[in-house]
């Protein structure tokens, strides 16, 4: 089965600043693409370029087996819901979502069947009469959605969709997306630069920067095994902790030196991974710091940590020590009795751990 999108050394130039450089990947029939990064990586140039609302510079762009690399937008077979929700103020709810389907000539009798299957999908059915100046910020983003889902489309863009809604509002959209997504096993490409809407949502996820792809893959193999430091700060929060480490070999472990504030170096002995540089970045997510005692296993090691900050977050509490000139974050139970300026016996998960080059920033193990 060809990709439902297939992009190949797709590059966007504005005069002679690059914005996005070679730009590789495709995705299959029901996969949810999303892709994510800082203002300015270039993500949102990308879902333009899909949606033929700029012209690239170079190479190509195939929308279920067929080039669209030079087709017009409104022959590529999309829909695209926007960030502004771009509603006709004047219209009502009905007329919103009818609209493209009016103008594309789609007979009285389809229109009106397939308003009624997309407002009870959403649950909008109440407000088809209203006007979009009488409704919520989501209660317009459902309309905006309706507006897509009526075309039935090869391929549906999202551009950061729910970034002007409030944060309990944003959660909610969300399930509804990912309702939608399941429901339909539509094909879906969605733009962010929230990395927990993207761990969410997504099927497969492209990380950006500076017009280049950081990495492809699943939530759980971008978070589990980010490519290079960029990718590991970016995706997770609290971000994964980042500390400057040397290394040591020492029988069939490599020892971790880790420098501390008026204190012994910290040193960790990792059973799983040799022939690491001299210099490493030792990165480990806060839910790998332990306290003593409530991690276990071969590749485990404990050590006393002083604790420099206590932070409740209900079912979890943040812990904040100082190592190796960083601040480092475990995520302990709620019921934990760390206090600020006392050492606290931790646990270190080395099975969970990566390492990264300091010089390149490039993945290591």
């Amino acid at each position: 089965m060809a990709p439902i999108l297939d992009i190949k050394n797709l590059k966007k130039n504005y005069g002679s600043t690059e914005i996005l450089k070679d730009i590789n990947v495709s995705i299959e029939p029901g996969d949810f693409l999303v892709l994510v990064g800082p203002s300015g990586c270039g993500k949102s140039t990308l879902l333009n370029c899909i949606a033929g609302l700029e012209p690239i510079t170079g190479g190509s762009i195939s929308i279920a087996g067929q080039d669209m690399t030079e087709v017009s937008p409104k022959d590529r077979n999309i829909a695209m819901v926007f960030q502004s929700y771009a509603l006709y103020p004047t219209m009502s709810v009905a007329k919103n979502i009818t609209f493209g389907m009016k103008v594309r000539g789609v007979d009285q009798a389809t229109q009106d069947k397939k308003l009624q299957e997309v407002a009870a999908q959403l649950q909008i059915e109440q407000l088809l009469n209203r006007r979009p100046g009488q409704l919520s910020g989501g209660q317009r983003q459902r309309v905006a959605m309706g507006r897509a889902l009526v075309r039935d489309p090869a391929l549906f863009l999202f551009d950061e969709p729910l970034s002007n809604l409030d944060a309990k509002l944003r959660v909610e959209m969300r399930t509804e997306i990912k309702k939608l997504h399941q429901n339909l096993n539509a094909s879906m490409v969605y733009v962010t630069h929230d990395q927990i809407e993207a761990m969410t949502l997504a099927t497969k996820i492209v990380v950006m920067k500076g017009g280049v792809i950081q990495q492809i893959g699943s939530p759980a193999e971008i978070y589990n095994r980010p490519a290079n430091l960029f990718v590991a700060d970016f995706m997770g929060s609290p971000a994964m902790n980042l500390i400057p480490a040397k290394t040591r070999a020492n029988g069939g472990a490599t020892e971790i030196v880790i420098d501390r504030p008026a204190a012994e170096p910290l040193v960790l002995k990792d059973t799983q991974n040799a022939n690491l540089p001299a210099d490493v970045i030792l990165g480990l997510r806060p839910e790998d710091i332990a306290e003593a005692g409530y991690r276990s296993g071969d590749n485990v090691q404990t050590a006393d940590c002083m604790v420099e900050m206590v932070e409740p977050a209900g079912a979890d509490t943040y812990v904040v020590s100082h190592l190796g000139g960083k601040q480092v974050t475990a995520r302990l139970h709620a019921e934990t009795t760390a206090t600020p300026g006392a050492a606290l016996p931790m646990a270190f998960d080395l099975s969970k751990v990566s390492y990264f080059a300091p010089e390149t920033g490039a993945r290591l193990n």
